[in-house]
């Protein structure tokens, strides 16, 4: 089946997403929480600990609440790649909880080389109260050129300013192997002979692993560390990195709003034009 629009309005059936405490820690942990230094961001890597309610990160809700996306069978994997994320949180996530998800294609795009996927995910408590939304955006190399419309721009600007916050972060060499146990088994991060078939030398590092280490710095800086003011976060990848590599988050905040950019250790973008709503 080819990637046109006549995916559009495709969905996959709703699901049933639940998690413990246990996920919401090895999450935490799976992006670098407590790396640095063990004892800085107990709230969210312990359960037990005194003078800390556990709390959840906010990126989290991508990992708990989303669902496969409905794509066809007969589809390459191997030339797919995270294009963008986003989500928008109701409220605060509990440690522990469950929901209703489902995933509808809404948009699909000819950018020439390639198409471009557009995914929403709604997700819902046993009431009936929306709980969050996702929106990802995925690339298949080589299925482009059918014609299709390229889709609508985005309108951010990089500030000229200095940044508000710069946070630098180090991942470890063995981060895939952490965070794929959050539920992403994809051998792209993991099995060499996959990832030489998707043209990378080695195995690269989860994108939504670099988008959680880029969730931690906005939370702690912009929100003061606190969930409950963190209500929503977008971001474009744009370039892959391998485990071990360094990350640096550059955060701009005017309002409510904040802009961020997360380079690698040689100063390229990896997840760019980003945006967070902070409360």
């Amino acid at each position: 089946m080819p990637i046109d629009e006549s995916l559009v309005g495709r969905s996959g059936p709703a699901v049933r997403r639940s998690w413990t405490a246990d996920d919401a820690m090895l999450y935490a942990i799976s992006v670098g929480a407590g790396q640095i230094n063990p004892l800085s961001e107990l709230a969210f890597t312990t359960e037990n600990t005194c003078g800390h309610e556990q709390l959840v990160l906010p990126t989290f809700a991508n990992v708990a609440l989303g669902v496969e996306l409905p794509l066809p069978d007969d589809v390459d994997m191997t030339k797919m790649l995270h294009a963008e994320q986003a989500f928008e949180l109701a409220g605060t996530l509990a440690t522990s909880g469950a929901v209703n998800s489902r995933c509808e294609i809404a948009g699909v795009y000819d950018k020439g080389s390639g198409a471009l996927v557009e995914t929403v995910t709604t997700a819902h408590d046993d009431a009936g109260s929306l709980a969050a939304t996702l929106r990802t955006s995925v690339f298949f190399r080589g299925y482009g050129g059918f014609g299709g419309d390229r889709g609508p721009s985005s309108s951010w600007e990089l500030p000229t300013r200095a940044p508000d916050h710069v946070v630098i972060y180090a991942t470890r060499s063995d981060q895939a192997l952490l965070y794929r146990l959050t539920g992403d088994r994809n051998p792209l991060h993991t099995d060499p002979s996959f990832s030489s078939r998707g043209g990378f030398e080695r195995p690269i590092l989860h994108g939504m692993c670099t988008y959680g280490y880029t969730g931690r710095a906005l939370l702690h800086t912009a929100a003061d560390s606190d969930p409950k003011r963190f209500r929503s976060m977008s971001g474009r990848f744009t370039k892959p990195i391998v485990p071990g590599e360094t990350l640096t988050v550059s955060i701009w905040v005017d309002g409510e709003t904040a802009r961020f950019r997360t380079t690698d250790s040689a100063g390229n973008a990896v997840i760019d034009r980003g945006r967070a709503l902070i409360g």
